[in-house]
Parts: C-alpha cells; structure tokens; sequence
C-alpha cells in the first residue's frame, strides 16, 4: 500500500510540476527553461558577481523558493532534522564537477527532460551519458564507496541556507544594485519574481514531500528493481510532451533547439560526470536543494560547490556554448573530472576493504 501510494504522490506532484516548468517560459523564462538547477544557479553565480559572463547573471528566485518550500514543508510535517559533517570537502568538490558536466550539456538532469519533451533529441544523448553515470556510480555502491555516516547537528546548522537564501531575496528585492542583471541572454530572461518565487516554493514543498529525484530513480532501478521515483520525471515528460504538442512547441530533432548544441560526446560525458558525481553526493541538483532545505548541511555544502562550480565554469570558459558546442577547456575538464571522480570512488572503496579486513 505505500508503495501505491508512494507512486501516486509523485504521479500527481509530477503533472504539478510539469504544468508549472511548463508555464514559467510562457510568463518569460527561457524556452525550454521553466527550471534549470544548473542553469539557475550559475545565473546566480553572475548576479553576485563571481563571473563575468554577461549574458547569464540574475538571482533566480525559483532556487530560493525550492529551498525555502522545502524548509517549510519539512518544519510543518516535522521532517527537518539538521544533520551532516560526512566528508564536506569532498562533498564540495564532487558538485563542482557535477555542475561542470552539467553545464556543458546546458542543462541539469530537469531540463534535460524538459528538453526532451520539447522534441529536443539532444537531450537524449545526454540522458543515455547520465544513465551510463549513474549506472557507474550505482557500481561503485554494490562495492562499497560511501563519503562516510552523518551526524545529528544543531538546528542553528540546519538553518543556516534556508536563512541566507531569505536574506539574498530581501537585499535582491531592497538593494538590487548590489547584483549584476544580465541585458541580453537567457540571464535577461526571466517570469515576475512573484511568479517565479511561488513556483519554486511549489515545486520545493512537492518534492521534498514526494522524494522526487531523477538520479534515485535510475539508481533504484538498478539496484534494487525499484522504479517508484523515475514515476515523477515520467509523469513531468509526459505532461509536459502533452502540452508541447498541443500549443505548437513541439520540435522534434537535434538541430535549432534553444539553448542548446550537438556536440554529442560531450552531451554524453558532461552529463555522465554529472550522473557519477550525483550518485556520489546521495542525489541530482535538485535533490541537493530540497535535502539542504530539511537541514541537511552535507546537501547545503553540495550546494555551495555548485555555484562555486557555475562560476568556475564560466571562468574558464568550461560551459558548452549554445548551437557551438564544448570548447576545448571544457573538453579538458570534463574528461578530468570522470577521472577524478572513478580515482575517489576508488579509493574511498579500498579504505573501506581495508577496514573490514582488519
């Protein structure tokens, strides 16, 4: 019986969900970008001005109110339980190269559903590079890699995102000269704040609720032949495909998708570094925001190294470049996070044989 249920909760949350990705262009986000976590958190990387790329800076509040609906639900079904310490630094790390490879993709494990039920077939490369990653890291974990146990830690930890996320949305609202605001690009392009606030809290309360996460979904089918979490991303393409089609935004092919390229290597390995280094922080990007709202600080430093991760991105000239594709630093990046990540797993697998053999 919970399992029915379980299915039914993120059946409906998802046909939520993808009605609200769906709208959220239609009130001015980019095409095919009614929620990006990759993309939404480098453009807030630029809005605070810890890069330059002029074309993607603004503080989305769809990733404040994923947080704080999350934080909320939690507090009020008394799910929030601070909680972390396991391995911060690696942790910070891995989210980096998680962000690496998603943006040279262009897109997290969402849009690129999203995409994909636009018509997108780019996206399907990237889904087949993010299953053959999870599926590596899925590996790893009948092998015993694990970043070691969490601890139970005070509330005042726990809070500490979902605080300066409210303080960011005040001086954004208050001060805004403090940020950089793109003119031109997908960062000019954006919903009402109110509108994208309310979408995020939506979205945020529904799957911290529903557990909705892309990478466990593929990962459980794995493991354990348990399909119950891919049913929210199935119901969010399905929906999402139903209404593409029915209002004409359907179209099907590789090529002239918005934001978007066909280098299809590197839409393949930027996002199996994405699906191997979120199977080993525990969850996708999102499921980063919505744990780091119920006061998980390990989730909460997974997030940091995400934005930390889109700034370096556009530093150096790391992300993938719309109808171009990856340039030879992201190249280089992405090949050397796969190997950075397999040579962690590694390792952190024969620490653990060598302390069972003792």
């Amino acid at each position: 019986m919970k399992l029915l249920k379980d299915k039914r909760n993120l059946l409906i949350g998802g046909i939520i969900i993808g009605v609200i990705a769906f709208m959220l262009p239609l009130f001015g986000n980019p095409k095919n970008m009614g929620f990006c976590i990759a993309c939404f958190v480098r453009d807030i990387a630029g809005g605070l001005k810890l890069h330059n790329a002029a074309v993607v800076q603004y503080i989305r509040p769809e990733i404040i109110g994923l947080i704080l609906g999350s934080f909320l639900i939690a507090v009020v079904t008394k799910e929030f339980k601070p909680r972390g310490g396991s391995s911060p630094v690696l942790r910070f790390i891995i989210a980096a190269f998680v962000m690496i490879g998603a943006l040279a993709f262009l897109g997290c494990p969402f849009r690129m559903i999203i995409r994909l039920s636009a018509g997108d077939l780019n996206a399907l490369v990237g889904l087949l590079g993010f299953t053959a990653g999870v599926a590596v890291g899925a590996f790893f974990l009948t092998k015993g890699f694990s970043l070691g146990r969490y601890q139970k830690q005070s509330s005042v930890e726990g809070v500490a995102l979902p605080f300066a996320n409210i303080v960011l949305f005040v001086l954004f609202l208050a001060i805004p000269a403090l940020f950089a605001f793109s003119e031109k690009g997908p960062g000019s392009m954006h919903a009402p704040i109110i509108i994208s606030l309310l979408a995020g809290l939506i979205v945020g309360a529904l799957a911290q609720k529903t557990r909705l996460c892309m990478v466990g979904g593929i990962r459980d089918t794995i493991l354990v032949k348990d399909t119950t979490l891919l049913f929210g991303f199935v119901s969010i393409f399905v929906v999402m495909l139903i209404l593409n089609i029915a209002t004409g935004n359907f179209n099907l092919g590789f090529a002239n998708q918005p934001v978007a390229h066909s280098d299809h290597l590197f839409n393949f390995l930027g996002m199996a570094l994405c699906g191997l280094g979120s199977v080993m922080l525990g969850g996708c990007p999102l499921r980063q925001l919505i744990l780091a709202g119920e006061g998980n600080s390990d989730s909460a430093i997974s997030v940091l190294g995400l934005l930390v991760g889109a700034a370096i991105s556009h530093n150096f000239s790391l992300a993938g470049v719309a109808n171009e594709g990856v340039k030879t630093n992201g190249r280089v990046a992405v090949i050397f996070g796969l190997i950075f990540l397999v040579s962690i797993a590694l390792i952190k697998i024969y620490q653990v044989k060598k302390e069972e053999a003792r």
